[in-house]
């Protein structure tokens, strides 16, 4: 990517990283779209486990 084009997609590899607002947007995004899905990740696999252990207790 070069200095002055536009974002073409999402992708790290595609974002202007030494602009500082874009830094900062896309750096926070990934941080709460990382939480939220480490979140949505554990509900699941405790509810799996839990699940589990009251069918073959």
């Amino acid at each position: 990517m070069l200095h002055g084009e536009t974002i073409h997609s999402m992708l790290p590899q595609d974002i202007p990283w030494w602009l500082p607002d874009h830094a900062i947007f896309f750096g926070v995004l990934y941080i709460v779209i990382l939480t939220i899905g480490t979140g949505v990740s554990l509900v699941f696999f405790k509810s799996l486990l839990e699940y589990l252990k009251d069918k073959y207790s």
